[in-house]
């Protein structure tokens, strides 16, 4: 599908990569991976065409073509969603027009004229084409792919200039999605998704036709998409067929085994230079010492690079607090005539780490400000005895003040004590030497969270609020969070779209949808298994200041999980829940039963009637071909119809 030949890129005389020869067959999804700056997303422009390399060819095979997703940048205004993804379909849509041109030609030429068959041979070709391309499904996959990236039917109509910058990458990557593409080639795809969106992007990318490429900081998604990982590392790329996880292991080894080899060729070395030294200028040696400088210059030395920085971090240590953190009682959060939180009811206890999820717009960030002293309408919001609290919203890296540096963002909020650690603070963040100069305005995305996670070490808290911490964070430095977060002694509430990260840390989650909000006392996989109707424990539940989850094979076969500390009320309410989603199951199972047994019979009738108008002289009677071009019409309409509610039940 692709090759590179011998690629390298340089900037200024500094090299990128070099000679890399690398190769994608069909069907392969593979995670490019390496340090920022490495040179992954330069690699996949060189690839898509928008850059140059330094030397070195690509070769595509015949006919196939590559699209790219960056990062961020794209904004699309002037047409309605629909529309602006219909537009991908540009190949279709152009068939589309054809035969729907001819198919009037064919109703006022005459029967008996060479024009006549010539149109009509033409009909079936492309109406064959038009078939196999799929287009009489498209604006069924324009819908499955509008929804399944988050987009209500009611958002289909609207302009796309109404839309902020997430969405706008959101319908970008609809659009390329759509396009299909034989080498796709995303950049950090997930970075504007919800949990919801990620699940469907993942499954899609598993059943893509073609070949995948990504650069993507979400592990569970390149575990769950690709099965090979491309490093980008020491100005090559080295291949690893297998997953994320299992590439960590790998990594280690041969990077083990590469100082091993460093250590041995440096010892040889060594001795060579020491023998040279030793009989340089001794007469019957001579040969000897010009044998060995020759070997000296033709060994190829190893190079180490440089061990990767990492974030080194722990929280303050917490203040105690008690049992009970903080408190709703039905409280109702409202913005105008618009109701995000309706007489809920939630209480924090201390040592849980409570994950709130739910799709964009259910209400996580309200909720997570309401907790941290925002204002609401109804209801009590009761916090604990000597709760102090520190809160990291989601835009936190976006209010630091641009005009200041590193260190005077820093200076400007910690107390007296802290004054002399904080080029500490700023060095386990990675601001070393200047660094600690530049201004906010300049920092990178992920610069600035990892500043604004820096503040929340200037005063001990014992609750942790944080929405969207993970933001731009790199692998590594989502990695060394969750290890802090880990052994922080508080209580910790937190929001992220990063399901490792949701899954590694949560002891509880708390569901916020429609208004209400729905606890689940186990991690992300415990959720899910809830959520579809996985009756099967995993897991035994301790109370939440004990630890929360701990994981048993044998008790996990054989005891079932404790109930949740609810009352009887409760329980019942849950059940019959459980009742009428299983009621509502049924029937839309038995409606989607239906909708299929009529979608075979309508293309059963339309492909009979195709059948019918390629027949030789069918179109000798005028009447008899315009009225199977109204029929044809009105079955593809029916058949659209039907697609559309298959879909939205599905």
């Amino acid at each position: 599908m692709l090759q590179l030949l011998n690629l390298s890129k340089d900037f200024a005389g500094t090299p990128l990569f070099t000679s890399i020869s690398w190769h994608l067959k069909k069907g392969e999804r593979v995670a490019l991976v390496g340090e920022n700056g490495a040179g992954k997303s330069t690699l996949m422009k060189i690839i898509a065409g928008i850059a140059e390399p330094s030397s070195g060819e690509l070769q595509f095979a015949r006919g196939a073509r590559a699209s790219y997703l960056p990062q961020d940048g794209l904004v699309t205004t002037g047409h309605s969603l629909f529309h602006e993804a219909r537009t991908a379909l540009g190949e279709l849509l152009a068939m589309e027009e054809e035969l729907h041109r001819i198919g009037q030609d064919l109703a006022h030429v005459p029967h008996d004229s060479p024009e006549h068959d010539q149109l009509l041979t033409r009909y079936g070709e492309l109406q064959e084409q038009f078939r196999h391309g799929g287009g009489y499904t498209m604006e069924a996959e324009i819908g499955t792919v509008l929804k399944g990236l988050g987009f209500a039917q009611s958002d289909w109509h609207r302009d796309c200039g109404e839309f902020s910058g997430g969405w706008q990458m959101r319908i970008a990557l609809a659009r390329l999605l759509l396009q299909k593409p034989d080498v796709l080639l995303l950049d950090e795809p997930t970075n504007h998704l919800d949990i919801e969106a990620r699940n469907w992007l993942e499954e899609y990318l598993c059943n893509y036709p073609g070949s995948v490429i990504l650069v993507s900081h979400d592990r569970f998604f390149m575990d769950s998409v690709c099965s090979r990982i491309a490093e980008v590392w020491n100005h090559t790329m080295a291949d690893y067929h297998c997953n994320y996880s299992r590439y960590l292991i790998q990594r280690e080894e041969r990077v083990a085994a590469l100082r091993d080899a460093k250590r041995r060729q440096d010892e040889e070395v060594e001795k060579t230079e020491d023998f040279i030294r030793r009989f340089r200028y001794q007469a019957n040696k001579a040969s000897l010492v010009q044998s060995r400088i020759k070997q000296l210059e033709k060994v190829e030395r190893i190079v180490l690079p440089p061990e990767r920085k990492r974030i080194r971090f722990q929280f303050p240590e917490a203040p105690k607090s008690g049992k009970s953190v903080v408190e709703l009682k039905g409280l109702t959060r409202s913005f105008g005539a618009h109701t995000v939180l309706d007489r809920i009811t939630l209480t924090i206890e201390k040592g849980e780490r409570v994950a709130l999820v739910g799709h964009n717009g259910a209400g996580k960030s309200t909720l997570m400000a309401v907790l941290a002293g925002g204002e609401f309408q109804g209801g009590d919001r009761i916090m604990g005895h000597n709760v102090s609290k520190d809160y990291f919203a989601q835009d936190q890296a976006n209010v630091l003040e641009q005009s200041r540096s590193a260190y005077d963002e820093l200076y400007a909020d910690a107390p007296y004590d802290m004054v002399p650690r904080l080029r500490d603070i700023l060095g386990a963040f990675l601001f070393s030497g200047d660094d600690i100069h530049k201004k906010v305005s300049v920092l990178s995305g992920g610069e600035r969270n990892r500043l604004a996670l820096a503040k929340m070490l200037l005063r001990p808290s014992n609750l942790l609020l944080m929405d969207e911490p993970t933001n731009h964070l790199d692998l590594n430095s989502k990695e060394v969070l969750l290890d802090a977060l880990k052994s922080f002694d508080g209580t910790v509430v937190f929001v992220s779209h990063d399901r490792y990260f949701v899954n590694a840390l949560a002891t509880r989650v708390v569901e916020v949808d429609g208004g209400n909000v729905e606890n689940y006392f186990g991690d992300y996989e415990y959720y899910l298994a809830k959520k579809e109707g996985d009756a099967r424990p995993r897991a035994a539940v301790e109370s939440p200041a004990e630890g929360g989850i701990k994981a048993s094979a044998s008790s996990a076969l054989s005891v079932p999980v404790p109930l949740p500390p609810l009352n009887k009320d409760v329980r019942l309410k849950d059940r019959e829940e459980e009742k009428r989603r299983k009621r509502e199951e049924q029937t839309r199972q038995k409606r989607v039963g239906d909708v299929e047994s009529q979608i075979a019979g309508v293309e059963k009738e339309l492909a009979d009637l195709e059948t019918e108008m390629n027949g030789a002289g069918f179109f000798d009677d005028p009447e008899r071909g315009l009225q199977a071009g109204e029929r044809h019409v009105a079955l593809n309409g029916r058949l659209k119809e039907l697609y559309e509610e298959w879909e939205a039940l599905s």
